[in-house]
């Protein structure tokens, strides 16, 4: 047990404080930028992207209320892990189980916190590597940055944010409030540009075509020639010596204008872009919805990140349910739907969804297209360079957030002894988690390469000349695998990105089921906060987390990295019960509570 005159967690966030810190988990910039190419490359499920989000944002919304339902009973530090345990407590009948539901929740959670924050380090090398391909294209490709420069971002990013962490909350608050104003203008302004760029380009008039080896856009259509690839004869952009697309001429000699259109698929039946706005917001199938709600959970993450700082709230009680509540409101539900509608409704023949999932960054590519059509060609870069400074900074916020609210449930747990003693010791000069911090940065610079090791895998496997026509070198060509190895391996980042997502839906789930014995026979009991919306949250995200052993069996989606998400998952858990009763044994205690300690009123 922590001694008594152990420093303590001092009360220094209001309202503000609050909201910003889970909005800055949200992070729209980050999250447009980068997990669109991940849920475009699910298989045929592309199509259904915009009705996925939505379905997971009625999915975090149900489970948003049952955080804050949980907030207005037990603030305190710990979250989840925190409330499974006063609930029981609280409960006439289920009191013995307490220790055993706080650990169950508490240890599930850490299949999201302790991922979640390396996966983000791992996208902070791919922004990092598209943008070193943008400003010195011989030394890197853009559109397929090189392994071994995303690993090393992945881990400078981890312990630089780490060190912001253990500096303290208060400063962390600070910058997170200044990256969300600025990621969210930004992020509106590119939405606005790329409705503006459909609405004013009907098809058959005349547009830009975008090449992904030079991440630049034209005003022609490009010349190609035949050339042989792995023995077969291919089609090819023919190119000048400076490696930009040559265009295609006419009979006079003259260059062919590009024209707009908005085919659905290729003659492959892969998905291309949709003709009109309501295929944007339709279900089209809704296993393609379940498939696409897996990976969009991914976006929406954080609003209950603020119910682990009970401990540094002013008014814990009354701003703590607000702000979980709006921070959903505000970037899931706004900045989410307007955002991946635009970015979906933007596509076309001259940047298709197939090219938009062989890119590092497709919003990057979108942003260089609508750049050059407001400001003249050429300075869509400029635009996008401005625009990914945002997203930069929006992924250091989401990976701080992460970074701090995992910190905080892993020195709940060890301040409780469900996991190692020096976990629940606080920074005697900064009063923050700083083992468990340290601990966790190490993790997310592991998880950070994994992330990034097959990029481009399974569905998203690179030709092998593309990989060829890479520049060659240790930063920029090292650690890619060959066409058919990347195939036959998971796409690293979608498989990481599932695994901290299962870890939600767990989560989640877990919060849902406590948010009713919580409630269950209490007397501010209301059947539509404590029982329906609790309900649908735990059906719907069971659904989500069933998806990854039925769909694949259909057809729909992809199968590597959601079997891979569920192997971790199986070994996580399977290793959380050899753990818990182990340091059972060792401290001798027991799995059922014998006595009732007085728990926390509600």
């Amino acid at each position: 047990m922590a001694d008594n005159t152990a420093p303590e967690m001092k009360p220094t966030l209001g309202l503000t404080g609050l909201t910003m810190n889970a909005m800055a988990l949200i992070a729209p910039g980050a999250f447009l930028w980068l997990t669109f190419v991940a849920q475009g490359g699910e298989g045929n499920t592309a199509p259904a992207m915009w009705a996925g989000i939505l379905f997971a944002v009625l999915l975090c919304l149900a489970t948003a209320v049952c955080y804050a339902e949980l907030a207005k009973l037990y603030p305190g530090t710990g979250s989840s892990y925190y409330f499974a345990e006063q609930s029981f407590l609280n409960h006439e009948r289920a009191w013995p189980y307490a220790r055993i539901s706080k650990f169950i929740v508490g240890w599930g959670s850490h299949l999201y916190y302790w991922i979640y924050p390396g996966l983000m380090c791992g996208v902070m090398g791919v922004l990092c590597g598209y943008l070193a391909g943008t400003i010195w294209p011989n030394f890197m490709s853009a559109s397929n940055p090189g392994p071994m420069f995303m690993m090393v971002i992945a881990v400078a990013t981890s312990f630089g944010v780490a060190y912001i962490a253990h500096r303290g909350v208060t400063g962390a608050t600070s910058v997170n409030i200044a990256i969300n104003v600025i990621q969210i203008s930004a992020l509106l302004v590119f939405s606005v540009m790329a409705l503006s760029y459909r609405m004013n380009h009907p098809p058959g008039s005349f547009a830009l075509n975008y090449d992904a080896q030079t991440t630049s856009s034209f005003p022609y259509q490009f010349a190609t020639e035949k050339q042989t690839v792995n023995g077969q004869q291919t089609d090819v952009v023919s190119r000048d010596a400076m490696g930009n697309p040559k265009p295609l001429l006419d009979a006079s000699g003259k260059p062919v204008a590009f024209t707009i259109a908005y085919p659905e698929k290729d003659e492959k039946g892969n998905f291309l872009s949709h003709p009109t706005a309501g295929s944007v917001v339709s279900i089209h199938n809704f296993g393609w919805l379940f498939v696409q709600a897996t990976v969009a959970i991914l976006i929406l993450v954080g609003f209950e990140s603020v119910t682990s700082m009970g401990a540094e709230a002013k008014n814990a009680k009354r701003d703590i349910p607000i702000a979980v509540i709006a921070s959903l409101l505000i970037q899931g539900v706004f900045c989410y739907l307007i955002e991946y509608f635009a970015a979906n409704y933007f596509l076309n023949n001259g940047y298709p969804m197939t090219t938009a999932t062989g890119s590092a960054a497709p919003i990057g590519d979108m942003m260089i297209m609508t750049g050059d059509a407001l400001f003249g060609q050429g300075n869509g870069k400029a635009f996008m360079l401005i625009e990914a400074f945002t997203v930069f900074l929006a992924i250091i916020g989401t990976t701080l957030s992460c970074l701090n609210t995992g910190a905080r449930v892993t020195y709940a747990m060890g301040k409780d002894q469900e996991m190692p003693d020096h976990f629940g010791k606080l920074h005697e000069t900064n009063l923050t988690p700083h083992r468990s911090i340290w601990t966790l940065a190490t993790l997310s610079a592991v998880v950070g390469c994994l992330t990034v090791v097959n990029y481009f895998g399974d569905s998203t496997a690179l030709p092998d000349a593309t990989i060829k026509a890479l520049p060659q070198g240790f930063w920029s060509s090292f650690g890619y695998f060959s066409h058919d190895t990347a195939a036959a391996l998971p796409n690293s980042f979608i498989a990481v990105s599932l695994s901290s997502n299962f870890g939600t839906f767990l989560l989640y789930m877990l919060s849902c089921i406590i948010c009713i014995v919580a409630y269950h026979n209490h007397p501010k009991f209301s059947p539509v906060r404590h029982l329906f919306i609790p309900l649908f949250g735990l059906l719907a995200n069971l659904a989500c987390m069933l998806a990854y052993i039925v769909l694949p069996f259909m057809g729909i989606g992809t199968k590597l990295e959601p079997f891979t998400a569920l192997g971790v998952a199986a070994i996580w858990l399977i290793y959380g019960g050899i753990y818990f009763i182990r340091g059972s044994k060792a401290t001798g205690r027991t799995t059922i509570v014998e006595s009732r300690a007085r728990p926390a009123l509600g």
